[in-house]
């Protein structure tokens, strides 16, 4: 699927590339750190093979299939539910001399089989604010946990219309 459009949000985290990689690329991390997430359940968890279920507080059950993994540095998936179809998401993991930034871009499958004069102002309006929130939300949530060691508690950072 090609995707027209993209939403990005990143944080900065006083950590290393080699801290916030070992905690992004751990199975089931997405229960310790993300403020919409009920349950984070591993599908496979293997080298090359990476696939696991995101079920939000809403009850909303997403499937994620990484599709590119490269260590330190950062992955690419596929999220949406099952046999439907699914939005793309880079993670994206920049050092700097002192700390390291995240970086979360989405490329929703929402309105992309509409025409842009269809499809523009309700992505400006409804979806580019909700999914950048959204983000920002998850991003806080990883810094949260990667600064405190303390285990996100659900809407930490305030509830979400799709997610909550």
């Amino acid at each position: 699927m090609k995707y027209k459009n993209s939403i990005q949000n990143s944080i900065t985290i006083n950590a290393s590339k080699e801290t916030i990689w070992n905690f992004i690329s751990s199975p089931g991390y997405l229960n310790k750190c993300h403020p919409f997430c009920k349950k984070n359940k591993i599908i496979k968890w293997e080298k090359d093979n990476h696939s696991d279920i995101l079920e939000y507080l809403n009850g909303l059950i997403y499937i994620r299939k990484f599709i590119s993994w490269k260590e330190n540095k950062g992955y690419t998936l596929l999220i949406g539910e099952e046999n439907k179809q699914k939005s793309m998401v880079k993670w994206e993991i920049t050092p700097h001399k002192k700390n390291t930034s995240l970086s979360i871009t989405v490329y929703p499958y929402f309105l992309n089989n509409y025409p842009k004069i269809i499809s523009y102002l309700p992505y400006k309006i409804v979806v580019t604010p909700q999914l950048k929130s959204y983000l920002h939300s998850v991003l806080r949530g990883i810094k949260y946990y990667l600064d405190k060691g303390i285990i996100v508690e659900k809407n930490k950072f305030g509830s979400h219309k799709w997610f909550s």
